[in-house]
């Protein structure tokens, strides 16, 4: 699609990865609702500033009915608690599984009407190569992105029939703060969101950002 002249949608906007979307979005010329649990965090000049949580229906049906100009929906908005499956906290677990499975599912059900109203558009949506790979000590983690990409997958086939791209991209670390803890190479999260739009420009299905994805995928085979 072409995102100059677009209008944009960026859950999770207001740090990290969500906010260098919003930024390159604005750069390429696309009209920018940028989304937080707390608008007041949100401190990008240029952006329509809404309120979102998408772990709340309630305020995901309340941003679809205000952005009824959407063309481009970026599900980026995560969590990470660093926790395993096996004795961990389940309320823990549960919270991945609502941010990244059921969030980004609402969100999409929200907004798929808006979407074919304004001529089909596209979804991105920002997943992980530990959806294709284990970490002990985020397993949850890997197990809410796999569920994340399966999802990715099904909706592109639900929605081709409305003229909706689906893009899923996969990389490893990003130089961001729900990474700060963790000592291992990081990319710059500008350059994720660069490269996660162009391949939304070029109509690609999938985004292997970094080698490290590349590696994930690979894996499966072996």
């Amino acid at each position: 699609m072409d995102i100059n002249g677009s209008v944009a949608l960026v859950t999770g906007a207001n740090r990290g990865l969500g906010r260098h979307f919003a930024q390159e979005l604005l750069n390429r010329g696309a009209t920018v609702y940028a989304t937080a649990r707390d608008p007041r965090t949100v401190d990008l000049p240029g952006v329509r500033v809404l309120r979102l949580d998408v772990t709340d229906p309630g305020s995901i049906e309340a941003a679809a009915g205000v952005a009824k100009d959407v063309t481009l929906l970026v599900n980026n908005a995560g969590v990470a608690t660093y926790t395993n499956l096996l004795g961990s906290p389940l309320d823990a677990v549960r919270l991945e599984m609502e941010t990244h499975y059921f969030g980004t599912l609402q969100v999409i059900r929200a907004f798929a009407p808006v979407l074919a109203a304004n001529g089909g558009g596209a979804i991105l949506n920002v997943l992980s190569l530990l959806a294709w790979a284990n970490y002990d000590g985020a397993n949850s983690y890997s197990a809410a992105k796999a569920a994340q990409w399966s999802l990715t997958n099904g909706v592109r086939l639900e929605l081709a029939k409305q003229g909706t791209h689906v893009t899923g991209v996969h990389l490893g670390a990003a130089d961001t703060d729900m990474m700060a803890g963790w000592d291992v190479p990081k990319l710059d999260p500008a350059f994720v969101a660069a490269t996660a739009l162009d391949g939304v420009a070029n109509g690609w299905t999938e985004v292997l950002v970094d080698d490290a994805s590349r590696a994930a995928k690979a894996a499966l085979t072996t």
